[in-house]
């Protein structure tokens, strides 16, 4: 079955030769120009990748980022003509998975697209029915989906990666760059703040109090690791 992704942009020029090319490739596409035609469409289907240009004319903005996680959690490139280090912060804020500005190469646009899926579709070596438990947390990586206490949380496909590389490593620090290389697959040409983004988005997601980290603590001047003390007073104190 060929992949499914969905081409939200505005500008029809733009729009037509990413579809093009995507199905060159053998993406099954489909192209819509506003917010509107967006939520239909994932009311609708699965994606398997959603790739947004935020300036529509019904949802300008890095808002609209949020406005989709509320009906999906599939992997979302952001394209936008706007460069600064700050935007691509504040798109990782909104919950995109990754950043390209226009004008863009289509041939790095591709080797973008095809590391994300290749995250998204990694295979796991345990047995379809285990899911792993540890403290309040179930984590299933095939299903890749996480419960605490029994309640669903919502993870972006990278927070999902995240989470489950420290859990499984407990106690492991990884440094930025680690995780950087790891999750993301490609230089980021010293954007650290990425990580930290991630990190902290985790944390509103599962920690009682994301200010006071219980789980996903911060070696200062190093990176991050996970560990399970949920009975101990918290020593660090999350930024």
């Amino acid at each position: 079955m060929d992949t499914k992704v969905l081409v939200v942009n505005r500008d029809e020029s733009l729009r037509r030769g990413l579809v093009y090319s995507l199905k060159q490739d053998e993406y099954d596409v489909d192209p819509v120009s506003t917010l509107e035609e967006c939520i239909a469409k994932l009311k609708e289907n699965d994606y398997e990748l959603i790739i947004l240009d935020i300036l529509l004319p019904d949802g300008n903005g890095l808002s609209t980022c949020e406005v989709i996680r509320e009906y999906s959690q599939s992997p979302m490139i952001v394209l936008t003509e706007k460069g600064e280090v700050v935007s691509k912060i504040l798109a990782f804020e909104y919950g995109a998975d990754d950043y390209v500005t226009v004008p863009f190469n289509i041939l790095e646009l591709k080797a973008r697209i095809k590391a994300i899926l290749r995250r998204a579709n990694m295979k796991i070596t345990q047995p379809k029915d285990q899911a792993i438990t540890i403290d309040n947390f179930t984590i299933n990586p095939l299903g890749r989906s996480l419960t605490i206490n029994g309640k669903h949380i919502d993870l972006t496909g990278r927070e999902f990666d995240l989470f489950y590389l420290l859990i499984t490593n407990p106690d492991r620090v990884f440094t930025r760059e680690e995780l950087l290389e790891k999750l993301w697959g490609y230089e980021y040409f010293g954007d650290l703040r990425t990580v930290d983004v991630h990190v902290r988005r985790l944390r509103e997601k599962i920690e009682d109090e994301p200010k006071k980290a219980q789980y996903i603590h911060t070696k200062w001047g190093v990176g991050y690791y996970f560990k399970n003390n949920r009975d101990k007073k918290p020593d660090t104190i999350a930024r």
